[in-house]
């Protein structure tokens, strides 16, 4: 569990809340939003509990920042009641209105349990495409995908020296892929970190990937800090 605010007493009050709880393994604390981020992306916490202003990196650039990658729970904890609407159209599951008692504070954390069974009972991870051919259909191993990228109503999905359409949006994809191999790039593009052989910038100073197989991918900035946390994070097993 983590609980992100820049107020001491607030943080302290949450954790000694979320402590109680004999559910609750560990509760790690930040005081502002960028280092936030970098612990997400390092620990996969469960469960965060996010103020929505801070100085420097509010609670909705930490979502920005870690667009692309999995997301734990999201309860937003504010003083400020105008920024609700916000915090369900980026995904939040609950919005704590400071000053909250401590019924209110376990109706949020019950729901966030909930939540969490739920994606803990979720069906395993995609392991084959069924795509139709000139002659039939024909299923791929999704390990064995190099790429994909957003084609209008479908996607482009390149094995090898092949490429194959499939009706799926790619928003809609990326949540059935493993994430431990698969990562957004751009907001049309998808890359098997197992196909990555390294970063490069072109002629205008912007970020590519490349491919083992030479293939140059456009990095956007929205998606490099997940792209460079996943890459670093440890040994990835080569495909093939």
């Amino acid at each position: 569990m983590l609980v992100v605010d820049d107020e001491g007493l607030a943080r302290s009050s949450l954790t000694i809340l979320l402590k109680r709880d004999p559910d609750i393994q560990s509760v790690e604390e930040c005081a502002g939003g960028a280092a936030a981020v970098e612990v997400i992306l390092r620990t996969h916490p469960d469960l965060v509990f996010l103020d929505v202003q801070m100085p420097e990196c509010g609670g909705f650039e930490v979502l920005e920042r870690l667009a692309g990658a999995p997301l734990p729970v999201i309860v937003f904890v504010t003083a400020y009641d105008e920024y609700a609407l916000q915090a369900f159209d980026a995904g939040a599951l609950d919005y704590l209105l400071k000053p909250f008692d401590d019924s209110r504070f376990k109706r949020a954390l019950q729901r966030a349990k909930e939540q969490l069974r739920s994606r803990n009972e979720a069906p395993p991870r995609l392991q084959r495409l069924a795509v139709k051919g000139s002659s039939g259909v024909y299923y791929l191993r999704v390990e064995d995908i190099d790429w994909i990228e957003a084609a209008d109503y479908y996607v482009c999905l390149h094995v090898q020296d092949k490429s194959h359409l499939l009706r799926r949006s790619i928003a809609d994809l990326i949540g059935d892929l493993d994430p431990q191999w698969f990562c957004r790039i751009h907001r049309s593009l998808i890359v098997n970190l197992r196909c990555v052989a390294g970063i490069e910038t072109d002629g205008a100073g912007e970020y590519e990937v490349v491919l083992q197989r030479g293939q140059r991918l456009r990095l956007s900035r929205r998606f490099r800090k997940d792209f460079t946390a996943r890459m670093n994070a440890g040994p990835v097993r080569p495909a093939g």
